[in-house]
């Protein structure tokens, strides 16, 4: 049975400001719109601040009307701390943390299942910025889930029981590009990738080192495994977690238009590009911030 969703504390109305910015509520545990940003500007620690704490609240933030280059969006998000490079999606040239996802054709792609960012790592991104540089004419929307309430959903039995697993992660989708080599090279390839990204034990249940709330932290895209339990055991198990993502009410949707840049905590999140829009186009930007060893 589903639980009734907790109501987030500190907004008795719709919006908030804090500092100099209005946070808009936009979800009910999830997603709220941040105005009065300056992109024309470098983002000062007031700001940088505040958004911060929206990001907490809200666990996904958006912005309209960004319209910056991808140079500014690797400064804007290089304020809040280190920059990844991923180890197999395209970036722009000569700008390896600006990474692009630019999709036309009527496939699956690695972005239409809920997942959290490169859980493959043993320090999983903080979050990320992804910015819209050409919206579809229809369709291509983004979904979030807010996994402190996929937890907080379950029953007390359940969530004493998942407390203290631990699961493990592997880049699986990211082995596809070596399926066309010669078998010599697409070993050799293998090789050196699972050498730099080896297998990544992480908490089912991982406490957020702001919050200090429990949110879920497996995804179906890279948990293969819960360690400790038999093949038929865990994938009962995993199937039944992620299944909580896919519960509307713990659900925030955006509607992207050309300069919206959204801000996520990959942390208590995990998102689902709606891949609904062809045969139109969408291009997107995104960098990612550097995270740290769940707990």
């Amino acid at each position: 049975m589903l639980t009734q969703v907790k109501q987030e504390s500190g907004y008795s109305g719709r919006s908030a400001t804090i500092g100099n910015i209005e946070v808009v509520r936009r979800g009910t545990t999830i997603g709220a719109e941040i105005q009065g940003v300056d992109f024309n500007r470098p983002l000062d620690d007031v700001t940088r601040d505040a958004i911060l704490s929206a990001l907490a609240d809200w666990k996904v933030v958006y912005f309209r009307n960004a319209h910056i280059t991808p140079e500014q969006q690797k400064a804007f998000g290089a304020r809040f701390g280190e920059l990844t490079v991923h180890p197999s999606v395209p970036h722009l040239e000569g700008l390896p943390e600006v990474i692009v996802l630019d999709y036309t054709k009527p496939e699956r792609y690695p972005t239409d299942v809920w997942h959290s960012d490169e859980t493959f790592r043993l320090e999983p991104p903080l979050g990320s910025f992804l910015r819209c540089v050409r919206p579809p004419e229809v369709g291509g929307d983004t979904m979030w889930a807010d996994m402190y309430a996929a937890y907080e959903g379950l029953s007390d039995k359940m969530q004493h029981f998942i407390d203290g697993l631990e699961a493990v992660h592997d880049f699986t989708i990211f082995r596809r590009k070596f399926d066309n080599l010669p078998p010599k090279e697409r070993h050799a390839g293998l090789a050196e990738m699972e050498e730099q990204l080896p297998n990544a034990t992480h908490p089912v249940v991982r406490t957020h080192p702001v919050t200090k709330r429990k949110a879920l932290f497996v995804n179906a895209q890279f948990t293969i495994a819960i360690k400790g339990m038999r093949k038929t055991e865990s994938r009962a198990l995993l199937d039944l977690l992620y299944a909580q993502a896919t519960i509307p009410e713990y659900q925030f949707r955006l509607h992207w238009e050309a300069g919206t840049m959204a801000f996520w905590d990959n942390r208590p999140t995990q998102h689902y590009a709606v891949n609904d829009y062809h045969p139109h186009r969408r291009t997107m930007h995104r960098v990612t911030v550097k995270g740290d060893r769940p707990f």
